[in-house]
């Protein structure tokens, strides 16, 4: 099978969507399913106000349609809700084409950050977006149940997974910081809220692995914290095993890939109790979910890291990809392609 992912998130971005993007095609290969994808390389592109340092990807439709033909996918699968997003569903729809979708940022919340936007104006976009799919994939139980009462339907779960191999205790290096040692890992943005993070009297360090827009504005706010910059791959797990705890102090994450790859360090999570957390953790003892973050972080330090890796063991990305794959077998399953080929799957949005 042959499957085409669209998506406006892609390298050299560093998040979960491409993360997750990347591992799936990964994983998918050793299934036996092709993975390509439809990326912002090759068009024009314009920067995004709202996500300095970012760029929105100007698709041309004629181009977005030979790429397709070009590809001849048994499936299609669009990531996010960009640009290239809207064109491909747009193509899709056009040839009365089965399509899968998925819903990995929560976009209202991020506006709503930036801008005085109503967040039912953008939910409402959403919905009539992934209305058209066949399935539209979500990571959690507890996003699936709040889509759902928001009107969202055909909704399929989608897990994440992680790189035990990569993400490993025995990769822990000495941080010659004073201990004990609590770490936060993603993007500088006002949605990720790291400043509640930053603001606690915590004992030992805090560092802060990533950048982005609020990067400097934290660093100067809050000089004490150990500010370590954008890291990926073994130089990341490092990091993360060499730490007590992690703490994941953001509201609006759909899951959080990193709390798995943190659980595969051996390292146990401090958050607050909202979607993704709730999900990750739920009554396992791995990490402690409080409003009250100071208190979360001092009582996860007391946690098994024996546990936070078992735990982790049972999350492979294999298992992963065969979700999804299941999903968007359905479309081949539609009877738009009888042929027995290989799955193409296009990704569709930047950050």
């Amino acid at each position: 099978m042959r499957v085409l992912i669209a998506t406006d998130a892609w390298h050299p971005q560093v998040n979960g969507v491409v993360r997750t993007l990347t591992a799936l095609a990964d994983s998918a290969h050793r299934l036996g399913v092709a993975v390509e994808f439809l990326t912002p390389e090759g068009f024009a592109s314009v920067p995004l106000p709202t996500y300095p340092g970012l760029r929105l990807a100007l698709p041309r439709r004629r181009e977005i349609a030979r790429r397709i033909e070009e590809l001849k996918p048994d499936a299609i699968h669009i990531a996010t809700e960009g640009p290239i997003g809207h064109v491909v569903r747009a193509y899709c729809r056009a040839r009365g084409r089965p399509f899968t979708t998925s819903y990995t940022t929560r976009f209202p919340e991020y506006i709503a950050a930036r801008a005085p936007i109503p967040q039912a104006w953008v939910y409402a976009a959403l919905r009539r977006f992934h209305a058209a799919a066949t399935v539209t994939m979500v990571a959690s139980r507890s996003l699936m149940s709040e889509l759902r009462q928001r009107g969202f339907g055909n909704l399929g779960m989608w897990t994440r997974g992680v790189d035990t191999d990569l993400f490993h205790p025995e990769r822990a290096i000495d941080l010659g910081f004073s201990r004990p040692i609590f770490v936060t890992v993603g993007r500088l943005a006002v949605e990720k809220n790291v400043e509640a993070f930053l603001a606690l009297d915590l004992p030992g360090t805090k560092v802060v692995v990533g950048s982005g827009p609020q990067e400097q504005e934290l660093r100067r706010r809050f000089p004490q914290a150990r500010f370590l910059g954008l890291m990926e791959h073994g130089t990341l797990a490092a990091h993360l095993a060499a730490a007590d705890v992690f703490v994941f102090p953001s509201r609006t994450d759909t899951f959080g890939v990193v709390q798995l790859e943190a659980l595969a360090s051996g390292v146990p999570i401090a958050a607050f109790p909202v979607t993704g957390p709730k999900d990750v953790i739920a009554d396992n003892p791995i990490g402690v979910l409080n409003e009250d973050l100071r208190a979360a972080c001092l009582q996860a330090l007391g946690i098994s890291r024996v546990a936070c890796r078992a735990f982790a063991l049972s999350r492979s990305w294999d298992y992963s990809a065969r979700q999804f794959i299941g999903h968007v077998q359905k479309v081949t399953a539609a009877g738009y392609h009888k042929r027995d080929v290989s799955l193409v799957i296009t990704a569709t949005a930047r950050g």
